[in-house]
């Protein structure tokens, strides 16, 4: 039954984009391609995915990638469909978070030497800005974005040879974000909240873009960071929750981890003078109970939200992590041999006038029959596990 469902719901997926590909050689390559890349290979690559489809040479799946005629944005929009109608719920989270892939030489667009969360160092890499949709049904990843540094975009004949066009221009992460975002609030994706690490949550821009969209947001932030209190006097993040009695933390479970339940102390405290009508503002604060180690996170949304549900908005965050996991070992989001702009956007994420992500349309199959399956399992129907 596992394997009949993952192929079935293959096979709904593909009949959802094939209208986004003018050709049939194409439109039939991507459920293989997509196939390809579920299909627990050690490497995935041209040549190791036209071996697994039969084919003697890597030519065609690498013509799917650079030149295929097909509606890329059309088949992120898709994907992020999908996703919400398996994985959709009123309260699900929106998370945005970059992850590195390491590279070679300099020609692959927007490589260069950088800091990559994957590396934990600096290193020649390109860097992908992503969204991830989460909700009590699964997670996956539903939107990304090429980050090209001003080294790029300040050289446009390099960015012509990398097939970079000629209309992109710098985009800090933190306005990706913001794109990515407004194009979940114009498909009308439900979600509660929008949660990322410090590298958006000390953008005062974006967090100012969020309240004008009544966006309920947690979003982390250094301790050092100042903030306007509630008696209008401007603080430090660190003071103000070094000034919370003891009785003010509370252990909440933010989901199961690799080595048990993730149980931190949390803590908050009202911030900004004036809050608008049915809306408020604090500075959360988690707490490690192994080390003290303090976490800092500003915080915008319904007046009566709880502690709680602020702790778990924040915990949330692990699971685009899980994501990023689940798509380099299982949908090859990192095994990419391409060099060109529209390429990376073809095997990874979509973009408006790019190419759509195929390994995220793995993921979202993947994602979308676990669904499934953990919902006849609870039926006493199957068990959630996918093999392919």
């Amino acid at each position: 039954m596992v394997v009949d469902t993952a192929l079935t719901e293959l096979d709904r997926l593909h009949a959802r984009i094939a209208s986004r590909f003018a050709r049939a050689e194409p439109r039939a390559r991507v459920r293989t391609y997509v196939a390809g890349l579920a299909a627990g290979l050690e490497r995935k690559n041209g040549w190791t995915l036209a071996e697994q489809a039969g084919e003697v040479s890597p030519d065609g799946m690498q013509r799917l990638l650079r030149k295929a005629d097909w509606d890329v944005g059309g088949v992120r929009d898709d994907v992020r469909d999908h996703v919400v109608q398996h994985l959709g719920s009123a309260d699900g989270v929106l998370i945005v978070d970059e992850t590195g892939f390491l590279k070679k030489g300099l020609r692959s667009a927007g490589v260069q030497r950088q800091y990559s969360g994957t590396a934990g160092r600096i290193e020649n890499s390109q860097i992908g800005t992503f969204l991830a949709y989460a909700s009590a049904r699964g997670h996956a990843l539903i939107d990304r974005e090429l980050y090209l540094p001003r080294s790029w975009t300040q050289d446009r004949d390099r960015c012509r040879a990398a097939g970079v066009p000629d209309d992109v221009e710098f985009a800090t992460k933190t306005v990706q974000a913001r794109q990515m975002i407004a194009r979940a609030l114009a498909a009308d994706v439900p979600f509660a909240w929008v949660t990322a690490d410090e590298v958006y949550g000390q953008d005062t821009e974006l967090r100012l873009w969020l309240e004008n969209q009544d966006v309920a947001h947690v979003l982390s932030c250094k301790s050092s960071q100042t903030i306007i209190t509630a008696e209008a006097t401007w603080r430090r993040a660190a003071e103000l929750i070094a000034e919370l009695p003891a009785r003010a933390w509370r252990s909440y479970s933010t989901g199961a981890g690799a080595h048990g339940e993730r149980i931190s102390e949390w803590a908050r405290v009202p911030i900004r003078v004036a809050w608008r009508a049915g809306r408020g503002h604090w500075l959360l604060a988690r707490r490690s109970i192994s080390s003290g180690e303090l976490a800092y996170y500003l915080c915008y949304g319904p007046r009566g939200t709880s502690l709680a549900e602020l702790a778990r908005i924040a915990g949330s965050r692990w699971r685009i992590e899980e994501c990023f996991q689940q798509a380099k070992n299982e949908a090859g989001l990192d095994q990419y041999q391409v060099r060109d702009y529209r390429a990376w956007y073809a095997h990874i994420p979509p973009q408006a006038g790019g190419a759509p992500s195929l390994s995220m349309l793995t993921l979202a199959w993947l994602s979308a029959t676990r669904s499934q399956l953990a919902g006849a399992a609870e039926k006493g129907g199957a068990e959630p596990v996918v093999t392919t």
